[in-house]
């Protein structure tokens, strides 16, 4: 079997101005090569802090986390970096070019990248996010969703094995949200590009391979989205979920277990054929 592109073992963190407050506790999961896993859990679950940890930003207490194989320190952490893009929930931490173009450019050009294949990746991640007519325009004065289209594209362009996004869509209109999730699909499959998203929002869980529920630190679930939503739960569960379950609280023959949205309008239309 090929070895895991995120391979985490036993992690646990605490703030060392309070280590009897554990954060994570021994945190352990794999996420292969071309998969996409979601990780959900309410506010304080410590969901953040293990994107932090993924990319080196914080250090564990104890446990170890692999990334392609390659152990995640201090001396290494830069060269996971080359490999691995985080898009954080506020993209203003992100820009630094003066333009939309020159601030997807930036990473590109601190690998020396020749200009013309520079130009042409920035082209391709401005289209994949829809920013092309925005290519001069100065990412301050974007909106909140232009924004993180704009930092979602600097992290494209660099053609991450492995791309981390915490609450990256949060800020999107739901329309804005359904397409970057279909682009980032496709790349997902003609790249084997991983993808591990930190999420509140459970239609953004839904369309993952893969969901982690995380409770208090600790790993609480873990399964498709068929087998975690399916499951009765205090979190919240995807729309198609929560129409499932109201029709059936009205009497409606429904699916008897949880059933994506496209899944459940195709049932809906044939059962009211067949009536």
């Amino acid at each position: 079997m090929d070895e895991p592109m995120i391979d985490v073992e036993d992690l646990t963190f605490a703030y060392a101005s309070n280590e009897k407050k554990q954060i994570l506790s021994s945190v352990s999961f794999k996420a292969w090569r071309g998969e996409w896993l979601s990780v959900i859990g309410r506010n304080g679950a410590g969901k953040s802090t293990l994107a932090a940890l993924l990319i080196g930003l914080l250090q564990p207490s104890f446990g170890r986390i692999r990334i392609k194989g390659i152990p995640l320190n201090e001396e290494t952490k830069w060269l996971i970096r080359r490999h691995a893009g985080m898009v954080f929930q506020n993209p203003d931490n992100q820009f630094i070019g003066a333009t939309v173009q020159d601030d997807v450019a930036f990473g590109l050009e601190n690998l020396n990248m020749p200009y013309e294949e520079m130009q042409r990746r920035v082209a391709e991640a401005l289209e994949a996010v829809g920013m092309t007519d925005y290519q001069a325009e100065d990412p301050s004065r974007l909106s909140g969703g232009q924004k993180q289209r704009t930092a979602i594209a600097g992290v494209l362009a660099l053609h991450p094995d492995l791309l981390i996004l915490d609450e990256a869509f949060v800020m999107l209109d739901p329309r804005s949200r359904r397409q970057l999730i279909a682009v980032l699909k496709k790349l997902k499959t003609e790249r084997e590009l991983t993808i591990l998203s930190i999420t509140h929002d459970m239609d953004e869980a839904a369309a993952s391979d893969r969901v982690l529920v995380l409770e208090k630190g600790s790993v609480a679930k873990e399964g498709t989205p068929a087998t975690v939503f399916s499951e009765k739960t205090t979190l919240d569960v995807p729309f198609s979920e929560r129409l499932r379950r109201l029709l059936l609280k009205n009497g409606r023959s429904v699916p008897e277990t949880y059933s994506t949205e496209s899944d459940l309008i195709k049932w809906l239309c044939k059962s009211n054929l067949n009536t």
